[in-house]
C-alpha cells in the first residue's frame, strides 16, 4: 500500500478552510436560535394579544349594553341614586363601605417569582450547609 504524503500547503488550506467552516457552521446555529427564540416571543405575544383582544370586545359590548340601559330615564335616576348618593325629597342616603381585608392580603402575598427566588435561595443555603457539614465529617 503507498500512503499519500500531505503536504504543508495541503495543511494550511485544510486548516483555513476548516476553521472559515466552523466559524459558518457556529454562525448559522446562533442565527437560527436567535430566530427560533424570537417566533416564540411573538407567539407568545400573540396569545397574549389575542386575550386582551377577547377582553376588550366584551368590555366593548358591556359598555355599549350600559349605555342602552342609562338612555332610559328610570335606570338613570336609580343608577344615580346608588352611584353618587344622589337622592328624592324626604330620602336619607346611608353609604355602607365593604371591607377591603381581602384585596390587602393578596397585596401582601408574595408573587410567583418571588417564592421561586426565595425557595432557591433556601435551597442554596441548605446544600451550602449540607456541604459544610459533610467537609467537618471527613
Amino acid at each position: 500500500m503507498v500512503k499519500k504524503r500531505v503536504t504543508k500547503a495541503s495543511k494550511r488550506r485544510l486548516l483555513l478552510f476548516g476553521s472559515i467552516s466552523v466559524i459558518m457552521i457556529a454562525y448559522f446555529f446562533v442565527s437560527m436560535s436567535t430566530y427560533i427564540i424570537d417566533i416564540y416571543n411573538l407567539k407568545k405575544e400573540e396569545q397574549s394579544l389575542q386575550k386582551e383582544l377577547v377582553d376588550l370586545q366584551a368590555d366593548e359590548k358591556n359598555l355599549n349594553t350600559q349605555i342602552e340601559m342609562l338612555k332610559d330615564v328610570d335606570y338613570l335616576a336609580r343608577y344615580a341614586r346608588e352611584n353618587y348618593l344622589y337622592s328624592k325629597d324626604g330620602e336619607i342616603v346611608l353609604k355602607i363601605q365593604e371591607n377591603n381585608e381581602e384585596e390587602d392580603f393578596k397585596e401582601d402575598s408574595l408573587s410567583f417569582d418571588q417564592r421561586y427566588i426565595f425557595y432557591a435561595g433556601g435551597g442554596m443555603i441548605g446544600l451550602l450547609i449540607l456541604y459544610v457539614a459533610l467537609k467537618r465529617v471527613k
